[in-house]
């Protein structure tokens, strides 16, 4: 009697910790665009305050990147480099693959809100 009633409280344990580990809702921090150029920051995008689509130019002397966004994902529409992969890229929404620019030394990338560090960054 005494073994079945260890039991069930143990087993009882377990389900509890089961039930807590599956049900509870963590808070997943926003994406957020981070463009630099040169390795400086020139803007930080949370996309998902994004009411409505915009798009804004980036100029410096080796030229300008026009960058579009939309709620959620970003992407640069135009660029005046030669070879286009910029613009090939098309659309981002996670931090898998930045877009970069070579010629005009531009990246964005999506990073989390909450500031911490993601996987491969150790």
């Amino acid at each position: 009697m005494k073994n079945k009633v260890i039991l069930f409280l143990l087993l009882g344990a377990v389900a509890a910790s089961a039930a807590y580990l599956l049900l509870r809702r963590e808070s997943v921090p926003a994406p957020v665009a981070r463009i630099t150029r040169d390795g400086a920051l020139l803007e930080e995008i949370d996309l998902d305050k994004v009411n409505k689509p915009y798009s804004f130019t980036l100029e410096d002397g080796r030229g300008s990147n026009t960058v579009q966004v939309d709620q959620g994902r970003i992407r640069i529409a135009e660029a005046d480099c030669p070879d286009q992969v910029c613009v090939n890229q098309g659309w981002i929404s996670n931090g898998t693959v930045p877009i970069i620019c070579l010629p005009h030394r531009l990246m964005i990338e999506i990073v989390d809100g909450g500031g911490g560090l993601d996987g491969a960054a150790g």
